[in-house]
């Protein structure tokens, strides 16, 4: 009998045991998680839960019985800190040494900070179920909220923040909210939604620094010397993979762990979710940090963990969601894209986009327009498998 052990205890490491099982695996599974949370949604943290929608118990991914019917081993709050690929073992934070067949690794990323973070109160990164209680704890007692990063995250709590009634500003480099994942169009588009909402974009500027008030954080500082006063500020400048633990395990990391098509790294070692950069057939060499992936990329690793020889090659996809806008992406988009609008109009905040590059489609986007966006997908499916 073999033993699978999972290093890592979000959606992508459940998801891994969940198929093992569900594809017929009787063998021994262990899921090594660096919280002493069970499994819980990432999503909802920078939304329902930031604002008090949700109580933290309904992010829990599986119910108990759920969770007792896996029939796995789950050692919570012990993070792995070394791993022999040749022996397939890993070294935990507690001592603890673990062996099995196969390994997944699914350990995610950890959010960037920025200097002088550590140890200044009133300072937030949102990666973790406890960041997100901390965080809603101290807006729930400010004034002013400051967010540092105009991406998917800082946009997200941005817009969050702003229905809860907070003065909130939002800064980064790049010229609107998710300029980098939208293009500047919709990104454009976004901007304005942001702004007629009430929030104040400080947006082309490049961030300097803190600005300290005895203890605690009292502004941002921008390039420029310009400070933007804060009661309160998130720091939301992008994450890297949470590959420290892989130094001196033999395995390539770069901007990841590095795998094959298959999602191996190598023999008996795979890896899934927003830690994994693998080799796609049509996008070359891809990371991505969804939701959705994490869940998809675990059915095919679960496959091949079992012996299958499986590529994964899907149509990447996320959405997001701030105030009445439900945006959906399918592909992989650029800045540099030349984008048509196919239905709708931007100015009336119901649209569909499609993105090509070098005269060959690459996406599509969807804002309000759900059914829309789902027919042209489809369309973008069949040019890009063809």
């Amino acid at each position: 009998m073999s033993a699978v052990l999972v290093v890592g205890a979000a959606a992508a490491g459940l998801t891994t045991a969940d198929a093992l099982r569900r594809k017929g695996f009787d063998g021994a599974v262990t899921v090594l998680g660096a919280e002493p949370h069970l499994p819980y949604d990432r999503p909802p943290l920078s939304k329902q839960v930031l604002a008090g929608q949700w109580e933290v118990e309904r992010t829990g991914l599986r119910s108990a019985e759920a969770l007792e019917k896996l029939d796995a081993e789950f050692l919570l709050g012990d993070p792995a800190v070394a791993l022999d690929a040749a022996e397939r073992t890993v070294r935990t934070a507690s001592g603890r040494e673990l062996r099995a067949e196969s390994i997944v690794v699914a350990t995610g990323v950890r959010p960037r900070r920025l200097p002088g973070h550590d140890g200044l109160a009133g300072v937030h990164v949102l990666r973790t179920l406890d960041d997100s209680v901390a965080l809603r704890a101290d807006l729930l007692n400010a004034g002013r909220l400051v967010v540092v990063g105009e991406g998917v995250l800082g946009s997200e709590i941005a817009a969050t923040a702003r229905g809860m009634g907070l003065d909130v500003t939002l800064t980064g480099p790049l010229a609107s909210p998710m300029a980098a994942q939208l293009g500047p169009g919709a990104g454009a588009a976004l901007g304005e939604l942001h702004a007629d909402q009430g929030v104040r974009l400080r947006l082309g500027a490049a961030v300097d620094g803190l600005v300290a008030d005895g203890d605690r954080v009292g502004g941002v500082r921008l390039a420029s010397g310009e400070v933007l006063p804060a009661d309160v500020v998130v720091v939301a400048i992008g994450a890297d993979p949470a590959t420290d633990w892989l130094e001196g395990s033999g395995l390539k990391v770069e901007r990841g762990l590095v795998c094959d098509s298959r999602c191996r790294a190598a023999e008996g070692i795979y890896a899934v979710g927003d830690v994994a950069r693998w080799e796609h057939p049509e996008f070359g060499v891809i990371r991505l940090e969804n939701r959705t992936n994490a869940s998809e990329q675990a059915m095919t690793v679960a496959d091949n963990v079992l012996g299958g020889d499986r590529a994964y090659s899907p149509i990447p996809y996320f959405w997001a969601d701030q105030f009445d806008a439900k945006i959906h992406v399918h592909g992989v988009l650029s800045p540099d894209d030349e984008v048509t609008v196919v239905e709708g109009d931007r100015a009336e905040r119901r649209f569909v986009e499609l993105h090509h590059r070098d005269g060959r489609p690459v996406g599509v986007l969807g804002w309000n327009m759900p059914k829309q966006t789902r027919r042209h997908r489809k369309a973008l499916v069949e040019a890009l498998t063809s």
